[in-house]
């Protein structure tokens, strides 16, 4: 168990390679987001997921988030990309919008009881933008025991999780500890499943005609 200092221009070099070299061994790291401390590991190696959902205290029931390094990664996941999904995530990716979408079945993973649909989310954090660009899609959490509060710092995550992560990538507190905003666009009717930190007024911008979560489609 490694934690790196981002905030050091050489650490944060150092940490990164060490995160890269982790996810492609099928071990666990713990970044930095643009919302809070996520646990990572390579979506397509499935044994890195399910040490995910334990380290966690989660079950299959509750498959994890991918984030991509990526606007056109997404692409490579979805079978068909909804009108509305590609509209919002050109407006607020990379940025704290997750959409649930329906994958591409021919996709060699197992995040879990999804039903063949997955979250994904582009994040806005140099530091975890750099790894994801260089692992490929990740299965991310955020990064605490399920039942307590979400770290904002990776040593809160590692006050939790301790030796069951690879590597720690520390980068400060987090600024703005708010979850992302999540819409399921799998349906009719796009619909927010999650309030988050972008509201329903900006979403309606782009896409009028979504519904709330407390709203009957």
């Amino acid at each position: 168990m490694m934690l790196y200092d981002c905030r050091s221009l050489a650490d944060r070099d150092r940490g990164i390679a060490a995160a890269i070299e982790a996810v492609k061994n099928g071990e666990l790291v713990v970044l930095p987001t643009d919302t809070v401390y996520g646990i990572g590991a390579d979506a397509f190696t499935a044994y890195a997921v399910k040490a995910l959902l334990d380290a966690k205290g989660r079950g299959r029931q509750m498959p994890p988030p991918v984030l991509v390094g990526s606007r056109h990664t997404l692409d490579g996941l979805v079978f068909m990309l909804p009108k509305a999904a590609r509209e919002l995530a050109d407006a607020f990716w990379p940025g704290a919008l997750t959409i649930v979408v329906e994958h591409a079945p021919s996709l060699q993973w197992d995040l879990g009881d999804t039903g063949g649909t997955v979250a994904v989310r582009m994040p806005l954090h140099p530091v975890a933008l750099e790894v994801l660009r260089e692992t490929g899609p990740m299965a991310v959490s955020s990064a605490n025991k399920t039942g307590q509060p979400a770290a904002v710092t990776a040593e809160e995550a590692r006050d939790q999780l301790g030796y069951a992560v690879r590597v720690y990538l520390e980068a400060g507190a987090c600024p703005d500890p708010v979850p992302s905003t999540i819409v399921d666009l799998t349906g009719d009717v796009p619909k927010i499943l999650r309030d988050g930190a972008i509201p329903i007024e900006k979403l309606r911008e782009v896409v009028p005609d979504i519904v709330g979560a407390d709203q009957e489609a």
